[in-house]
């Protein structure tokens, strides 16, 4: 087996990926190492009642300059450019229009008053309303893009990614997943089911230690989940509790989805969105038979995800279910089965959704993204100034550690030739 690289990749997903795809580019001989048996970390595609369907990672976010697009077309897969679900609400929900266009407002209110707050305390739970009618609702969806409550979000870090966001949202038919899990480069060998125990400095690089044997390389790429990096799964160099610390300062949020089966005909419209009650802040988000087929995705963050992931998939299933008949008639639930539900949060190898910065902390992702001893690299949704919670935010990072890399090892190969 061979032992000795270039470059190690520890990780593979959107941001491995992404930096072996540079490193292949530029013929730096690398080998990625994922503790998983299977490639795409947080992008998973599964096939579900014979339908590709993202378990992670879903939406091609920013479109327009997301680096994922140009890999799918080159590659041949399809790029939906159509509008998301969620521009198009189901015509048959029994639901208050005014409830709901209030309670967009007020989410719009709230991000609007986030500006001032991310000039003083920067914990968006202050921008709440007091006593806010619809406080729940920005709750649910404050859930949806970080995962967690507003009591521990920056407000500064959440504007970052607003205010970076092209809103253009595109889609990937056979699976965001598949499309990153196909991406490894065959240059770039591959080690899956190989966690990584740890990692040391040595005179001419690093040594990484794995169940199967030590590996050696001039360099080490780090793509963990901020959940991994703090923890100690992986043992790191003396001097890397900075890094660590910034990682705990960046932690993994709540998101998880439950996908029922449409058993029979019923009046649920195709490539529709509805949303689940305005007033529970656990409220799902529900993608009616996108692509016309027979299935329904409620998607769940923050309260709504945590509840799944401690009580388990029966109870999402089963909260779902309520939702859906409240909003089209009881009788839809002889018309829905349970298909899957996902369980991130209890992933050992990843432990949660997507990472997001604590109040007055938002700095903890450069901070994080910072080599360590020109050894030791860092890539990583977490990692990225503005694109965060998105695999190509990842992607990006990816690339922008192969680089750091790469110029790392330049001065050690041409001092290594002149002897």
């Amino acid at each position: 087996m061979h032992t000795v690289f270039d470059v190690i990749i520890v990780g593979g997903g959107a941001a491995g990926i992404g930096a072996a795809r540079r490193l292949a580019e530029q013929g730096v001989s690398a080998v990625l190492l994922e503790a998983s048996s299977r490639l795409g970390g947080r992008a998973h595609t599964q096939d579900l009642g014979g339908y590709p369907l993202d378990l992670g990672c879903e939406w091609l976010h920013s479109g327009d300059r997301n680096a994922w697009v140009g890999i799918a077309e080159a590659a041949g897969f399809p790029v939906d450019r159509g509008d998301p679900p969620w521009a198009k609400a189901h015509p048959s929900i029994a639901q208050d229009r005014d409830d709901q266009e209030a309670a967009q407002r007020a989410y719009g209110v709230w991000e609007d008053r986030l500006r001032a707050v991310a000039a003083g305390g920067d914990r968006a739970a202050d921008a709440l309303e007091p006593g806010g009618r619809y406080n729940a609702y920005v709750r649910s969806i404050a859930g949806f893009m970080s995962g967690v409550g507003p009591e521990t979000i920056s407000a500064t870090d959440y504007l970052a990614y607003d205010d970076a966001s092209t809103g253009r949202n595109w889609h990937l038919p056979l699976g965001y997943g598949t499309l990153v899990a196909a991406s490894l480069p065959t240059a770039t060998a591959l080690r899956l089911a190989t966690p990584v125990a740890g990692i040391d400095l040595t005179a001419d690089g690093v040594a990484v230690t794995t169940r199967a044997g030590t590996l050696h390389a001039g360099a080490a790429i780090l793509t963990v989940s901020t959940a991994i990096l703090a923890g100690d799964a992986i043992r790191l160099p003396a001097g890397i509790d900075p890094w660590r610390e910034a990682a705990a300062a960046l932690p993994l949020g709540h998101n998880e989805k439950v996908f029922l089966e449409i058993g029979r005909d019923s009046a649920f419209a195709p490539d529709s969105h509805a949303y689940g009650d305005v007033h529970d802040a656990r409220s799902a988000a529900y993608s009616i038979r996108p692509n016309g087929w027979p299935v329904i995705e409620a998607f769940l963050g923050g309260e709504g995800a945590r509840m799944v992931a401690e009580e388990g998939p029966a109870a999402g299933f089963a909260f779902v279910t309520d939702q859906l008949a409240a909003l089209f008639g009881h009788d839809v639930a002889s018309a829905i089965r349970p298909l899957a539900a996902t369980a991130w949060s209890r992933m050992g190898t990843i432990g949660g959704a997507y990472s997001c910065a604590l109040p007055g902390r938002s700095g903890a992702r450069a901070q994080l993204a910072r080599p360590f001893e020109e050894r030791l690299f860092f890539a990583g949704e977490a990692t990225h100034p503005h694109d965060f919670t998105t695999a190509h935010g990842a992607h990006d990072s990816g690339q922008r550690a192969a680089d750091e890399a790469m110029a790392a090892l330049r001065p050690r190969r041409a001092l290594t030739a002149r002897r």
